[in-house]
C-alpha cells in the first residue's frame, strides 16, 4: 500500500510540475513573440513529456529499460486513440492544410521508422528484439529533420499576443522552469523505484503497470493542454501538441537514454504493440486529411482503438 501512495504522489508532483513548466516556458515564448503553433510543436511538447523523459532516463540508468520503452509506446497510443479521441468527440477537431502536408507526414515518417526498429526478428528470426544505441542514433537523425524543420517556422512570426498576457515576468519564469525541472528529477525516481516494487511485489509485468498507471498518469499535462487548446478554438495548439509530444517521445525521451546508457531488451513487446503504435499515427494522418477536421465519428474510431488495445492487455 506504501508504494501505491508513493507512486500516486510521485505522479501528482510529476503533472503539476510539468504544467508550471509550461505556463512559465510559455511566457518566455510570449515576451520573444514566438509563433504558437513553434510554440506548441518546441515549448509545450516538451514540457508536457517532461515526466516520460525523467522516467525513461530513471529507469535506463537503473536497468529497467522495460519501463522506459512502455512508457513510449504507451504514451504514443494514449496521446491520439484517447486524448485527440476523447476531445474530438466533444468537439470536431479542425485541422490546418499545413499541418496535414507537412507536420503529419513527419509524424508517420518518424513513427514508421520507428517501428520498422522495433521488428529486429522480422529481419533475423536467430535474433532478439533489441533497441540499441544504434538505433536510437537514427531517432536523433531524425529528429534533426524535425528540428530543421522547426528553425523554419522562425521565419514565420504569426503570434501577435502581447507581452501583457504573460501569466509571469520573465526572472519568475526562468525560476520556475528550474524548480519544476528539479521536481520533475525527484518526482521520477519516485515513481520508477515504486512502480518496479509494485510490479513485484503483485507479479505484474513492468510494462502493464507501465502503461496503465505511469502511462496515464503522465498523460494528463497532454490531456489538459490539449482539451483547454480545443475548448478555446486553438486547434493549432491541440494537434501541435500531441504530433510535437509523439515526436519528443520517441525520439528523445527513449532516444536519447538509450544512445547515453545502452541497449534496451524488447522481450515484453510483440507485432500487437508495434500495429497499435503505427495506426495510431497513420489514423491521425488519414483522419486529419478528410474534409480537414477529426470528426466524432473518426474520434469514436479512436476510442474503440485505445479500448481494444488496452483489453488486449490485460488479456495477454
Amino acid at each position: 500500500m506504501g508504494e501505491f501512495i508513493l507512486l500516486v504522489l510521485g505522479l501528482i508532483l510529476i503533472v503539476k510540475a510539468a504544467d508550471v513548466l509550461v505556463s512559465a516556458s510559455s511566457s518566455i515564448a510570449l515576451r520573444f513573440n514566438v509563433p504558437k503553433i513553434l510554440v506548441a510543436f518546441t515549448i509545450v511538447a516538451f514540457g508536457t513529456c517532461a515526466p516520460e523523459m525523467a522516467i525513461s532516463f530513471q529507469s535506463v540508468q537503473s536497468g529497467d529499460g522495460q519501463i522506459a520503452f512502455a512508457n513510449v509506446v504507451g504514451s504514443t497510443i494514449v496521446n491520439v486513440f484517447l486524448i485527440i479521441g476523447l476531445v474530438a468527440f466533444v468537439k470536431p477537431i479542425k485541422v490546418k492544410h499545413a499541418t496535414i502536408k507537412k507536420e503529419l507526414p513527419i509524424l508517420v515518417l518518424i513513427t514508421s521508422v520507428f517501428c520498422i526498429l522495433m521488428l529486429d526478428r522480422l529481419f533475423d528470426p536467430l535474433t532478439r528484439n533489441v533497441f540499441s544505441r544504434a538505433d536510437g542514433l537514427v531517432l536523433l537523425l531524425f529528429f534533426l529533420i524535425f528540428v530543421s524543420y522547426l528553425i523554419g517556422l522562425l521565419h514565420k512570426k504569426d503570434n501577435n499576443e502581447e507581452v501583457s498576457n504573460q501569466k509571469y515576468g520573465s526572472v519568475m519564469a526562468v525560476l520556475l522552469i528550474i524548480l519544476s525541472l528539479v521536481v520533475i528529477a525527484l518526482s521520477s525516481d519516485l515513481i520508477v523505484d515504486n512502480a518496479v516494487s509494485l510490479a513485484d511485489r503483485f507479479n505484474i509485468s513492468k510494462k502493464v503497470i507501465t502503461m496503465v498507471v505511469i502511462v496515464i498518469g503522465t498523460s494528463l499535462p497532454e490531456l489538459v493542454m490539449t482539451v483547454m487548446s480545443a475548448h478555446k478554438g486553438e486547434f493549432d495548439m491541440a494537434v501541435g501538441n500531441i504530433i510535437g509530444t509523439n515526436i519528443f517521445n520517441i525520439c528523445v525521451v527513449l532516444g536519447l537514454p538509450v544512445v547515453i546508457y545502452g541497449n534496451v531488451s524488447l522481450g515484453g513487446f510483440n507485432f500487437i504493440d508495434i500495429l497499435a503504435v503505427f495506426l495510431s499515427s497513420i489514423c491521425l494522418f488519414l483522419f486529419a486529411r478528410s474534409e480537414r477536421t477529426i470528426s466524432r465519428l473518426e474520434a469514436g474510431f479512436m476510442l474503440f482503438m485505445f479500448i481494444s488495445y488496452y483489453v488486449y492487455l490485460f488479456t495477454v
